[in-house]
Parts: structure tokens; sequence; C-alpha cells
């Protein structure tokens, strides 16, 4: 008890040297004694992580981080019985982030997680820490992925899993693994705040995971082998004032109806409704060439005449997104109307 006493004794003392004397050169001797304590075999655990832990900060503060991580790395080879070890690698990564050298701290995260048990300090875990700082300075996306995953599945309780599974499905999308990409999204779409969620940086989450989930259940029997294909068949069907031909053409997933100041995601734009109601009665009529601003991915064309409000629509065609199935990937859609004069 004597010898614990002591200890505490001269440990409050050295940590309040600092206070009573200024500069660098009371910050060195204040390490030095610190470092001289640390070397008694018969301080506590807690007095050992104290005074490691101030020693550290201290070439924290004066941005010593040469000095810092030599000091931490030399204990963490010497010392791997400390159950703290994990911690003073984490100091030692946060300090290679301060010199903007995100490798190296990406090796010590990596480490950690690989090596060392997780720790809780000041109530956070140390593993949950890493994850968290590897996934922002990581470099590929395979490296994401494997983070993403291990939050959900590890932390849970810490993490927002529908940003997750959104963020996963990107990640996966560079990588073109596409029925990953449809299974983080139909686990995203699950979540009970899918629809509501913002996300930073992706701002149509929800449309985007719905669209591709549902056209993935789909039988995407409406696409067309080429743009010439569907163009030529859609005005073969108004010509002939065939509305059942015209409804089977059209997007049975995302199809919209709109005007050009909408939002595909409103949720008017997506009402169905059969051309039939259109066509009776009225001379409808279009332009013998796509619209100018088509292009290879999209392509619009003008028709008029099936309405006495509006009698102006452009049909939307597009290219098929759909890497998943190579056989429909890169065939064309009937994909939507817009309404009114192009703005």
């Amino acid at each position: 008890m004597a010898f614990k006493i002591r200890h505490l004794i001269v440990l409050a003392i050295a940590l309040l040297v600092c206070a009573c004397r200024n500069g660098r050169e009371a910050q060195q001797e204040h390490s030095q004694q610190l470092v001289a304590l640390l070397a008694d075999k018969t301080l506590s655990e807690q007095s050992r992580y104290a005074v490691i832990n101030r020693i550290a900060h201290i070439h924290y503060a004066e941005k010593d981080y040469t000095r810092m991580i030599l000091f931490l790395t030399d204990w963490v080879e010497n010392n791997p019985a400390d159950k703290y070890d994990s911690y003073w690698l984490l100091m030692v990564a946060q300090a290679y982030l301060e010199q903007e050298a995100e490798p190296i701290a990406e090796y010590y995260f990596e480490r950690i997680l690989k090596n060392y048990p997780d720790l809780l300090v000041q109530g956070k875990s140390i593993h949950l820490s890493c994850l968290q700082q590897l996934i922002k300075i990581t470099r590929t996306p395979a490296n994401r992925i494997a983070y993403y995953n291990e939050l959900v599945s590890r932390f849970p309780s810490d993490v927002n899993a529908t940003e997750m599974y959104v963020r996963l499905a990107q990640e996966y999308e560079k990588e073109g693994e596409w029925n990953q990409v449809l299974r983080s999204y139909a686990q995203f779409l699950e979540q009970p705040d899918a629809s509501t969620i913002q996300i930073a940086g992706i701002p149509d989450a929800y449309t985007t995971a719905r669209q591709m989930v549902d056209f993935a259940k789909s039988p995407k029997d409406w696409t067309f082998e080429s743009l010439d294909a569907l163009e030529t068949a859609v005005k073969n069907a108004i010509n002939n004032y065939d509305a059942r031909t015209l409804d089977r053409y059209r997007s049975k997933v995302n199809f919209f109806a709109m005007s050009w100041r909408a939002n595909e995601s409103d949720a008017n734009a997506l009402e169905y409704f059969s051309m039939r109601n259109f066509m009776r009665g009225n001379r409808i009529r279009y332009d013998a060439k796509l619209d100018d601003s088509s292009n290879s991915n999209e392509a619009y064309l003008k028709t008029r005449g099936w309405s006495q409000y509006i009698s102006v629509w452009y049909l939307y065609f597009r290219k098929v997104n759909f890497p998943v199935d190579p056989d429909i990937h890169g065939r064309w859609e009937w994909a939507g109307i817009y309404y009114g004069e192009k703005l």
C-alpha cells in the first residue's frame, strides 16, 4: 500500500510540473521525468497508462510526431502484453494522419484490426475508430467494401445500416459486382427509413435503389435491340392508332409521364394510364426525325395532338443501363413522356 501511495504522489507531482514552468525546455524535462517514472516496475497498470498517455500527448501538443511515434512503437514492441497496445498504435496512426502520411496510417489501422483485440477507451471502441478512419482514407473500393461490411456486422448499433447498404452498393458498382449491388440495394429498401433518409452526397438513393431492384425483378420484355428498332415500332403503332401495342412498348418499371420541370421521383410522375385514353378521336402526329438533343444514350421523339390542353408530348427513349444482365444491358426502352414544349 505504501508503494502504491508513493507512486501516485510521484505521478501527481510529475503531472503538475508543466503547470509550474513554461517553455519547451520544461516540457522536455517533464517528459524525461515521466519516462524515468515509467521504468519503475512496481507502477500500477492505471498509473502506467496515465504516464504513457501523458508522454504521448506532450509530444503531440508540440507536434513532435517523430518522437511520439518512436516512443509509442518502442513501447508496443517491448511490451506485447500491455492491454493498451491497440490504443498506443491508434495514436501512432493518428500522428501519421496529422502528417498526411495516409498509407502509413492505413497500415497501422489495419494492424490494430488484425492483430489486437478490441478495447474501449473513454467509452469508444478502438476497432470502430479504425474502421471509420479506414473508410475515409483507403483508395480501393474493395477495401471499403470490407470495412462497411465489418461495420454493419460488428457495430450495428453504432452505424446507420440504411446508409451503409447504399454506400456498399456504390462500392460494389465500382468493382463491377452487380449481383452484390442488387443485394445491397434490396437490403437498403428493407430498412424502415429507406424512403426518408438523407445521405450526404447521394440525393437520389431511394429512387436509384427502387428502380434497379424493380427492374431486376421484371421480365424486361418491352426492350428493343436498338434505338432505330424502338423508334420504328413506336411510329408504326401511332400510324395504326394501336394503343394496345403502344401500351405494351412502354417500360413496365419506372415509366414516368411528367412536365419538364418535374422529377421522376414525384408521386404523380409514375401514375399509370392507357394511351387509348388520349388516342381516341385525336389526330396524332410525330416528327420525321428524333430531336436534335438526342444522343447515344437518350433520345426524344416530338409528337403532338394528344390533348387539347397539352398537345405536345416528347416520347423519351433511353439505353438500358443494367450490367447485371449482359443480354439486356445496352438495349433500348421507352422510359417516359415529357409534357409540353422543351424548356
